[in-house]
């Protein structure tokens, strides 16, 4: 009986005939060498396979940053975060486009290239890449922490409860924009935000010079994945995620937008554009549409001369309530003036030639879906900071 501490790599030769066979072949052979594992298998192109044995008897730790994990297993790694920790910094560019835990874990760090469909006109990316990108961070910190269920982002005790995350408020602030080919670094970690909500905070670096050209921070609490409804964090999930929290902000107290975004109506909105209807592809995991859709939405309102002549530098989105496929919007948008020194807004740090405030209703019943905010600069005095 051969006893596996860690990650072992074994290569076994069989006929070309075999390989549609493989998934039952493999297994066999490694439980005759006295392997029990989960398997990765690699197929090289000269009739051999690769196989990636991961040793089952992990040690159980219930302790994490200090404080009491719910039946999670951290002292012995997956094998899911050993591959995600194989890149080192004399690695390739391509090993690097993984994610790894830095800071004894509070911190979950991940790379990514900036594909060319997720460019826009000026070829570098959209304000919906970049939360898209945030979103696919966050979903992979909880994944490779151990704590994910059988939802989407869901923790197991939240899985057990039928309970998802849903977000109430992003805030996201661009200093430049990456490019096409561009590679980007990004750090998410969390907090408690009050009692019964959680904070999810960001940072994007560019990863040639690793200068911070984006932060944002989000606030999430839990529904019920059937009724719909909010719920209280039940103690169980609670203990889940408090190992893993950090008293840490991407963005400072006085920078941050808190401010109130007041309501458009019919009357005070200066540009309406109606009937947009949400596609079956703009549905996520959870049955709902997905957050990051609803900036286009947004964007639709926004005059055409804006989005030509100025780059959007911070987006401030309040959720209020879902949509489904079958419902047709309404965006409005309206001017505001501008934020350059503004306290009211929490902005005094920033400068900004334009400001929005803008609304994502229901066509039918202008029940409201989305309050926002959108800051915008000048694309020639960016260049020239530049």
């Amino acid at each position: 009986m051969i006893s596996v501490a860690r990650t072992s790599y074994v290569r076994l030769s069989f006929p070309e005939n075999l390989f549609k066979e493989e998934k039952e072949i493999v297994p066999m052979a490694m439980a005759k060498v006295g392997f029990c594992c989960s398997l990765n298998l690699i197929r090289p192109k000269h009739g051999r396979l690769l196989v990636i044995a991961s040793a089952s008897n992990a040690k159980s730790l219930d302790i994490m940053n200090g404080k009491k994990v719910n039946g999670i297993h951290v002292n012995e790694e997956t094998r899911h975060q050993r591959l995600l920790n194989q890149r080192v910094a004399d690695a390739p560019l391509h090993a690097c486009l993984l994610g790894k835990f830095v800071e004894d874990r509070f911190l979950y760090r991940q790379t990514f290239i900036v594909r060319s469909y997720e460019i826009g006109p000026d070829k570098t990316a959209t304000m919906e890449t970049l939360l898209n990108l945030l979103q696919e961070t966050a979903l992979n910190h909880v994944t490779s922490s151990g704590l994910a269920g059988n939802g989407f982002g869901a923790t197991r005790e939240m899985s057990v409860r039928k309970l998802i995350w849903v977000v109430t408020r992003i805030n996201i602030q661009v200093q430049r924009y990456s490019c096409w080919g561009d590679v980007v670094e990004i750090d998410t970690w969390v907090d408690a935000a009050g009692k019964n909500a959680m904070r999810r905070d960001w940072i994007i670096r560019d990863y040639r010079t690793q200068e911070i050209i984006t932060r944002a921070t989000s606030t999430w609490v839990i529904m019920n994945r059937e009724t719909r409804r909010l719920s209280k964090i039940p103690e169980q999930v609670r203990q889940e995620v408090l190992p893993f929290y950090l008293g840490r902000v991407a963005i400072a107290k006085e920078q941050n937008d808190v401010g109130k975004i007041d309501k458009l109506t019919d009357e005070t909105a200066e540009r309406i554009r109606s009937g947009l209807a949400p596609r079956w592809n703009d549905m996520d995991a959870n049955q709902h549409v997905n957050n990051v859709k609803y900036i286009g939405w947004i964007l639709e309102s926004v005059p055409i001369h804006v989005l030509k002549d100025y780059n959007l530098t911070s987006m401030t989105l309040e959720y209020r309530r879902e949509c489904r496929q079958s419902n047709l919007l309404e965006s409005l948008t309206s001017s505001t003036a501008s934020v350059t020194g503004d306290p009211n807004n929490n902005s005094n740090n920033r400068i900004a030639d334009l400001e929005y405030t803008h609304l994502l209703r229901m066509q039918a019943d202008k029940a409201e879906i989305v309050r926002a905010r959108s800051e915008w600069q000048s694309k020639q005095i960016t260049q020239a900071i530049t």
